[in-house]
């Protein structure tokens, strides 16, 4: 079965895209931009981009990080680049790998491209669409295959490995060798320990970058790898069968809030019922969430970093009823240390359902109970998260998810600048240098631009 990702890699084209996965790769690349913005603001971003320019080299032959600026290796730059998107947990994913597959992809395109004098805008988004390709179809067969839940980084370390080979046009043999490398490499690390202790080590996606870049460098220099057991063993060649026929990209996930998945199913029940019963946050005095086991995992109420936020079910679905929205601000900083939210955060009673936990992956559902100060108990239907393919959000609130993200650290102008290339890409003619440049250009202090007050695309569940 390498055989087929192997050729998939090397040989499609962009013609062999049809418009709807063309206009789905934009989207992509606009909705991880937007996250890679808000990543910027976090430590977790600052210490990683200053360890990939101190300890991975690069000098004046190296590489800019995303939205740094700063020279390092490709690995390094790679490595900077996805534990940035990673550090906001808002960019797309995809339910049946458990995790997110253009965190890695981008910033390895990225790298790659910052190199070259013209870059052709089609060949940088059938990089990129190469790259989903093949990272999804890996993570649904390292879950297939695996006992443990792996983090997204154990998986997209192919789909990076596969970028770096087509760019650089390695034969079919040593293709093979990067992408046996890259599994063997890549992070296979436990994602509920980071769901039951929250850290900065996310979901590996960083790691899984640089150990992709890596595999296909090491490739090209004769190293070899052991075969890729989630692309050529015989118990997954299914998902590998309908290359270039399912696009698998046509099925990622947009969030419409920055946090975990799994906390997003009650967020939107109860931004529901507020909405449904004309209430607000202020008459709400008791939650009750009903969800699946590893939701139910997501058990921190008082969080005193970002990243116990973000793998929070208690903590954002108060924030949601109190605030009627959850964007930057709910989820870091002031927002942490809100008396009101931490107070129906401690309160709020998680009960896993069997039924829903036998639904996961391939569904996330929750129920949600809202008990009022004149004694009413508001009850939900089992309730999904927008975003999914079947409930999708649609481009112009991706767009708007964009703008309401990237402005507040870009600057209105940049920001604007970013999403027109982003969005012309596909033309006959499209350079991408353009968005590669700003894409990777520093960024500077825009504190005169405040984040919306009321984000109307970030609390859309209100009104659905």
């Amino acid at each position: 079965m390498t055989s087929r990702a192997v050729a998939f890699t090397r040989k499609l084209r962009f013609q062999d895209l049809p418009e709807t996965v063309v206009e789905q790769a934009k989207l992509c690349l606009v909705d991880l931009m937007a996250a890679a913005a808000a990543g910027m603001e976090t430590a977790m971003s600052r210490i990683i981009r200053k360890h990939a320019a101190e300890v991975f080299g690069g000098g004046k032959a190296g590489v800019r990080m995303l939205l740094d600026g700063r020279r390092t290796s490709w690995p390094g730059a790679a490595l900077a680049g996805g534990i940035t998107i990673d550090a906001f947990d808002s960019h797309d994913g995809h339910v049946l790998t458990k995790g997110h597959a253009g965190v890695a992809i981008l910033p390895t395109l990225l790298a790659l491209a910052d190199g070259e004098t013209r870059v052709s805008g089609r060949e940088f988004l059938t990089s990129l669409v190469m790259g989903y390709e093949i990272a999804i179809r890996a993570g649904i067969a390292t879950h297939r295959t695996c006992k443990d839940y792996h983090t997204s980084g154990s998986w997209n370390a192919l789909g990076a490995a596969a970028v770096v080979a087509r760019w650089l046009r390695l034969s079919p043999a040593v293709t093979r060798e990067a992408l046996g490398i890259a599994e063997y490499h890549g992070p296979r690390s436990q994602m509920m320990r980071c769901i039951d202790f929250p850290t900065m080590v996310k979901d590996g996606s960083g790691w899984g970058a640089m150990a992709g870049v890596s595999a296909a460098l090491l490739a090209r220099d004769g190293f070899t790898g052991a075969p890729s057991l989630v692309s050529e063993a015989e118990d997954v060649a299914d998902l590998w069968a309908d290359l270039g026929t399912r696009w698998r990209i046509m099925e990622m996930y947009f969030k419409p809030y920055p946090v975990c998945r799994w906390a997003q199913p009650p967020i939107t029940a109860s931004l529901g019922l507020l909405a449904q019963h004309g209430i607000k946050g202020a008459d709400v005095t008791g939650i009750e969430v009903e969800t699946f086991h590893n939701a139910v995992r997501l058990a921190t109420r008082a969080p005193k970093t970002t990243e116990e936020a973000q793998y929070s079910l208690p903590f954002p679905v108060a924030a949601a009823i109190v605030h009627g929205r959850v964007t930057a601000r709910e989820v870091d900083g002031a927002g942490l240390r809100h008396p009101r939210v931490l107070k129906l955060a401690q309160e709020m009673t998680l009960t896993e359902d069997l039924a829903l936990t036998a639904e996961f992956p391939a569904r996330r559902i929750a129920r949600v109970k809202l008990t009022t100060k004149d004694g009413r108990v508001l009850a939900s239907e089992p309730t999904e998260a927008l975003g999914d393919p079947e409930r999708p959000l649609g481009p112009e609130r991706i767009l708007a998810k964009y703008r309401e993200t990237a402005e507040p650290v870009l600057g209105a102008a940049r920001a604007g600048k970013i999403l027109k290339e982003a969005m012309q890409m596909d033309g006959a003619k499209a350079d991408a240098r353009a968005f590669v440049d700003l894409a990777l250009a520093p960024v500077k202090a825009q504190r005169a631009t405040k984040r919306p007050s009321n984000s109307r695309t970030l609390a859309i569940a209100a009104d659905d």
